[in-house]
């Protein structure tokens, strides 16, 4: 079959890289323009970029996927099938269409559960288990068409959401491939989604790191490993002796709370490398930190640095 990739971010190299072992061709790529100020590019070349420079693939990089001069465009390479994997636009039905079967979308949750666009910070920021990949054909209706295949794993319990990110990224490529044979045959069963079983996994935003110190120590850890790289998970220290802090918290496991009357917030311990805020349900050990304009740090090397003290309190700014 005749194939476009339609993809941009990392979670997309490793299908797009998997699609040229097969017996398919891949005629095109669509991937995001190229970053750019005042006619210069301010950002490298996307590792999916550079996949289709080495085997010659032609590049398309609309600002709007969905113009009709567009749908034009993609039309043209008459391709039986759209592949589409972490692209950042809604694709329309018109567009869906250029292609003979199609679209394909690789998500990276157990659809129906997290639908949008961070399913794997989401499920890393809720504690969950398991998560896993979903190939679905694709409608207009953000992920929402019916699913193709599926596959699970389990979540190590401290990784952090770009770790299980590519971890993802590399079992749904397989899958895929196996998918698109599958449509090849035309013996594909798709299974239409409960939308009664559907949540969301909204795109993230800045907001969403503030840590909230009256959440248990164990959710706190989880919003820790679930927003990285971006927004990072942010608290103030505030100190009696100076201004705020802003600290972004990289790296924290639960633990006992020595006074569980404590308010939530406040500095339990800080000594011999142990930095221990209250929370709502126990405590957090603060291990790896980067204060406000510094490089990250662990809490040895920011308490040698800096003069915390019993009862100072992390908290909004």
């Amino acid at each position: 079959m005749r194939l476009i990739m339609v993809g941009t971010g990392p979670f997309a190299v490793p299908t797009f890289r998997e699609l040229y072992k097969t017996r398919h061709e891949v005629v095109l790529l669509v991937t995001a323009p190229l970053r750019t100020h005042r006619g210069k590019q301010i950002a490298p070349v996307s590792r999916i970029r550079e996949i289709a420079a080495e085997h010659d693939t032609p590049i398309f990089d609309p600002e709007n996927i969905n113009a009709s001069e567009s749908r034009d465009r993609l039309a043209a390479f008459e391709a039986d099938l759209l592949v589409v994997c972490d692209y950042g636009q809604i694709l329309s039905a018109e567009t869906l269409a250029t292609a003979r079967l199609g679209g394909v979308n690789l998500h990276g949750a157990l659809l129906p559960k997290y639908r949008g666009a961070a399913p794997v910070n989401w499920a890393v920021y809720h504690g969950q288990r398991e998560t896993g990949v979903t190939v679905i054909h694709m409608t207009p209706k953000v992920d929402a068409g019916p699913a193709i295949a599926q596959a699970s794993l389990a979540i190590e319990p401290e990784e952090t959401a770009p770790e299980l990110e590519d971890r993802l990224a590399e079992l749904g490529a397989p899958l895929v491939c196996r998918t698109i044979d599958v449509l090849e045959s035309g013996t594909v069963e798709p299974v239409p989604q409960d939308p009664a079983l559907a949540s969301r996994a909204p795109r993230l935003k800045k907001t969403h790191g503030v840590v909230d110190w009256s959440r248990p120590a164990r959710a706190i850890c989880s919003q820790i490993r679930a927003f990285q790289p971006w927004p990072g998970s942010y608290t103030f220290w505030h100190r009696a002796d100076g201004p705020a802090v802003r600290l972004i918290l990289w790296e924290a496991t639960p633990t006992e709370a020595a006074d569980a009357e404590a308010t939530p917030g406040t500095v339990l311990e800080a000594a011999d490398g142990r930095l221990v805020v209250a929370a709502g349900e126990g405590a957090v050990r603060v291990r790896r930190v980067q204060p406000a304009g510094k490089r990250e740090m662990d809490t040895r090397q920011f308490l040698r640095g800096y003069r915390v003290t019993l009862g100072d309190r992390f908290g909004p700014g």
